[in-house]
């Protein structure tokens, strides 16, 4: 509540509302892609969102250990425990749903999944982590460009944010 000259008003704040305008698909097969599309990310976004706030926790964790025996015993168990947890339904991810999870993971993180295995891994496995990736047809070097290639996949991600979908 607020007090103006003498008048009590009551004061909501309110949170601001986006407002986008219905998409426009030339044909029955571009509205059946972007349907997959949403479909996908709101399959994987969850994921994306949680590996941004484990890496920040395990970052956090690795900031206060300074014993690398400790520190690479750390980052075992805690690449063992997300596994256990997340591993069977990431590796039964299709082929779209991993490289837009690689590129939310981006978007999340503000690091490519490449710098992030390098940063915490060394710079062996993650040139080995992209190889693989790269055999399989993935680049864990993508970057995620919301005003450009990856604009479909922001605005998604905006309307889930929202609450529109």
């Amino acid at each position: 509540m607020k007090i103006i000259e003498g008048d009590t008003l009551p004061a909501v704040d309110l949170n601001g509302v986006v407002i986008f305008p219905p998409g426009k698909f030339e044909n029955k097969h571009e509205a059946a892609r972007y349907d997959r599309l949403v479909y996908n990310i709101k399959l994987v976004y969850p994921y994306a969102k949680l590996a941004g706030i484990k890496l920040k926790q395990i970052k956090a964790i690795l900031d206060t250990i300074t014993n690398d025996r400790q520190r690479k015993a750390f980052l075992k168990k805690s690449e063992k425990e997300l596994d256990n947890q997340f591993g069977d339904q990431v590796r039964d991810m299709t082929y779209s749903q991993g490289k837009i999870l690689i590129k939310l993971i981006y978007r999340e993180t503000g690091s490519s999944t490449f710098a992030i295995v390098k940063e915490l891994k060394g710079g062996f496995n993650a040139f080995i982590w992209q190889t693989l990736a790269r055999i399989f047809g993935y680049d864990l070097k993508t970057l995620y460009d919301p005003k450009g290639v990856d604009e479909p996949i922001e605005r998604v991600v905006q309307m889930i944010d929202a609450g529109a979908i």
